[in-house]
């Protein structure tokens, strides 16, 4: 039951009737021999991080390491509440979600790279919008992690998810299209439908450099990670709606790589280019304070 590509993993899942989630399952009882009771509980504890994560700093907002975020996730969050939300209450909790755990990772705090710690609110922030949303219970969010750590791992293993070899485009595109197919499972999306939904999640972020303010993965991360997680729900609703995606998500992976490859090194997390370079963000950076 293994694959290397989307286009084995739609065949296993196409031929056996299963959704995405069922077929990395399996793939990972079979490569790692680990139980089902093991698996669960391993994603249980995935669950719970990613839970406390975009919990605490809506509570109790620390500052950044570098000083340049802490405390925005909650002013989105309180209009959210407040019922002021320009783009509806599902959206405006993915965002504010997601920049919570941005403001976790970089105040040092425990998060789950999904991908990478960069890149690590979006997942989170689109799936526990969708259970408030919803009401979906934690046991049904297990299978749609299954499905973003699929297409996780195949941009992995045929790409890249490092901003320091492809760009943001590596990182929040990889995770906007790690959420866009979990998101299309939870909704009762079909196994294609979730690989299209992946592709116009990536395709919609691609080129998009790494340009991190002082080299601190701060600014504009979080803000990236906001819009990977507004990203994410429109291409799902794509592909939930059936607009067709004509790019298969092999071939998207392929666009990416080669577009990050050939991104100049100041667009590559070196902190030369871009946001980082603007002369606002270098008098920033120049501030930047690490926190004892």
């Amino acid at each position: 039951m293994d694959f290397k590509n989307a286009a084995e993993l739609l065949s296993i899942c196409e031929t056996n009737r299963i959704p995405v989630s069922e077929a990395m399952k399996n793939r990972e009882r079979l490569l790692t021999e680990v139980t089902d009771q093991e698996l669960t509980s391993r994603m249980n504890r995935v669950l719970e991080i990613m839970k406390q994560a975009v919990n605490e700093p809506l509570e109790n907002p620390r500052p950044s390491m570098g000083g340049l975020i802490g405390g925005e996730a909650r002013l989105v969050n309180r209009r959210r509440k407040e019922g002021n939300s320009l783009c509806g209450s599902l959206v405006s909790g993915a965002i504010a979600y997601a920049m919570a755990v941005l403001e976790v990772n970089s105040s040092m705090g425990l998060i789950v790279a999904a991908p990478t710690a960069g890149s690590s609110g979006v997942v989170p922030g689109v799936l526990l919008s969708l259970k408030d949303a919803h009401g979906f219970s934690d046991e049904e969010l297990l299978p749609p992690l299954y499905n973003a750590s699929a297409i996780g791992y195949l941009a992995m293993r045929n790409a890249t998810v490092a901003g320091a070899v492809g760009g943001c485009q590596a990182e929040v595109g990889v995770a906007s299209a790690m959420a866009a197919s979990a998101a299309v499972e939870l909704m009762g999306g079909s196994p294609r439908q979730c690989l299209e939904s992946a592709s116009t999640a990536l395709m919609n972020l691609l080129g998009l450099v790494c340009d991190p303010v002082g080299g601190l993965v701060e600014y504009p991360c979080q803000n990236r990670n906001a819009i990977g997680a507004a990203n994410a729900l429109t291409a799902a609703e794509l592909a939930l709606s059936g607009v067709r995606q004509l790019i298969p998500f092999d071939e998207m992976l392929g666009a990416m790589y080669n577009a990050g490859r050939r991104l100049p090194p100041e667009y590559r997390e070196t902190a030369l280019g871009g946001c980082a370079a603007a002369p606002s963000a270098c008098a920033a950076a120049g501030k930047c304070h690490l926190h004892s």
